[in-house]
């Protein structure tokens, strides 16, 4: 099989197919901007409701903050109403410059499918076709593509993605995304490829493969046996910016070689540029304090010891940063016994948290807007 060298959505060409899935408290202006610079592909922000959006909720549009290298701005919108969710998209495109924007019908976590949105919302399927109409013809008059991310259904008694596949194609999406893994899975165990297969084969629209992409070869690999057109990465970055470089070489269409892994020293450059986008945009302070989080996915599998790991998660300032980073052994070696590791949450398998009586009837067409409140970036 051909590996594809660039992926269409409306308009827009995204060169490598390779997209950036928003993460809640990770993907920021920053660290987007971090990612961009490894390689080229498709940055979205941060998942935002659409009610929140509407009503000018000041967290919300607080997350609306772009980097100004980013050439397109992307934005995912959870919403379980499609008036809401039409006129956010219009907000989007008209007042904020968005170029693309993806609806989010795959995340698991109980905020949100206990009040029937995110990977509960596709089983209601009259509803998510109100919705992806409602948005695809909110964004046409600005020439935007909407876009979908699901999962394969709230368990496996209740799956929905090739139902939800043929929804999103006849209201106009202009691609579908399949974190190949159900609800009840939450982020453990493996994800499906084979379900990818079978999306695929079920429509005319673009796939893109989401799930234990941990490697560029495993993208490439996905793309060999799935048939997608393309791969969305989260977890396998975290801590690894460079890993859409690799993507950008495996997916050239000369073939080029992924390039070596960073040394120590080179992964802490990583570092102080990530440290220092978040400083350049919310201030050394909050910056500092926004890296924190990321320091054990770096430094994870390094032979760093406990007492510097200790002293860079309490880092406020970049002069202590680069301080830090010195006392690092420059020439260490990538521990490639991280490599094709899970990173990030993992879990376990849940029972799902729907709504009294979710799964009795699949045809209802609206359910309470107030349940968007309070679940921003989830």
């Amino acid at each position: 099989m051909v590996i594809p060298a660039s992926l269409r959505l409306g308009g827009l060409e995204v060169t490598p197919p390779v997209v950036l899935a928003p993460m809640a408290g990770v993907t920021n202006a920053a660290f987007r901007r971090l990612c961009s610079e490894q390689g080229a592909g498709l940055y979205v922000c941060e998942m935002i409701t659409s009610r929140g959006i509407v009503e000018g909720d000041r967290t919300s549009l607080s997350m609306l903050v772009f980097d100004e290298a980013e050439r397109i701005r992307s934005v995912q919108v959870y919403g379980v109403d499609p008036v809401y969710v039409a006129k956010a998209v219009e907000i989007l495109c008209g007042d904020h410059g968005i170029g693309h924007v993806d609806l989010n019908f795959g995340c698991p976590v109980p905020k949100v499918t206990r009040k029937g949105g995110g990977a509960a919302l596709p089983w209601k399927r009259r509803l998510l076709a109100d919705i992806l109409r409602a948005a695809v013809t909110a964004a046409q008059p600005y020439g935007v593509p909407v876009t979908m991310k699901t999962r394969k259904g709230i368990d496996d008694e209740h799956e929905t993605y090739v139902e939800a596949g043929r929804i999103a194609q006849e209201s106009g999406i202009a691609a579908i995304a399949l974190h190949a893994r159900t609800a009840a899975q939450h982020y453990s165990g493996s994800a499906d490829w084979g379900a990818i297969a079978e999306l695929v084969a079920s429509v005319d629209i673009p796939v893109l493969g989401n799930g234990d992409i941990w490697e560029a070869s495993d993208a490439v690999r996905m793309v060999e046996l799935t048939g997608c057109a393309g791969v969305v990465v989260g977890r396998g970055c975290l801590g690894r910016p460079w890993l859409f470089r690799d993507l950008a070489a495996a997916f050239a269409a000369a073939g080029e070689r992924t390039p070596a892994l960073p040394s120590l020293g080179e992964v802490a450059a990583v570092m102080r540029r990530h440290a220092e986008l978040l400083v350049e945009h919310v201030g050394e302070e909050r910056g500092c304090i926004e890296f924190r989080k990321h320091i054990a996915w770096y430094l994870k599998g390094f032979r760093a010891g406990g007492h510097i790991r200790a002293r860079l998660g309490m880092v406020s300032s970049l002069a202590d940063l680069d301080a830090l980073l010195a006392d690092l052994d420059p020439a260490e070696p990538y521990p490639t016994s991280e490599l094709g590791a899970p990173r990030g949450r993992q879990g376990s398998p849940r029972r799902v948290a729907v709504p009294d009586g979710w799964l009795d009837d699949r045809d209802v067409r609206r359910i309470d807007a107030a349940a968007e409140i309070g679940v921003s970036g989830g």
